[in-house]
């Protein structure tokens, strides 16, 4: 099964043990996860990393969102995150998409989207969250 990781690429060091997890469940692989763009050219490659990452959304059969620990809140989603996580959700719900999303964490109360999150669990959009 192929899997997206999404979450904040500055948190490499999260990422590589996420991406190793997932690496060492048999029939998983990961197809993409958040790299960091070099700043010295980042808004001429943004684009093309950007759309390549939501097209491996599109063909992933989990997306998984790594949303550790950052700015002293738990379960992190930022607004990027969270752009990812609802691209993968219309997958499913437009275009009947058989794609698992799946989170590590419940988010905190103080993460902007936690009702949007709440909900989705709750309607089953959600599939799973980890810890």
């Amino acid at each position: 099964m192929k899997v997206v990781i999404a979450g904040s690429a500055s948190l490499q060091e999260n990422i590589k043990i996420w991406i190793e997890y997932w690496n060492s469940k048999s029939k998983y692989s990961v197809l993409d996860y958040p790299k960091v763009i070099p700043q010295d050219n980042f808004d001429n490659l943004y684009p093309d990393v950007h759309k390549k990452f939501f097209k491996n959304i599109t063909e992933a059969d989990i997306l998984f969102v790594a949303n550790d620990r950052k700015k002293g809140i738990n379960g992190y989603i930022g607004v990027e995150t969270f752009a990812e996580l609802g691209f993968g959700l219309a997958q499913k719900l437009v275009y009947g998409k058989n794609i698992k999303l799946i989170l590590a964490y419940m988010p905190a109360k103080e993460v902007a989207c936690y009702d949007e999150i709440v909900l989705w669990k709750k309607l089953g959009w959600i599939d799973e969250i980890l810890n």
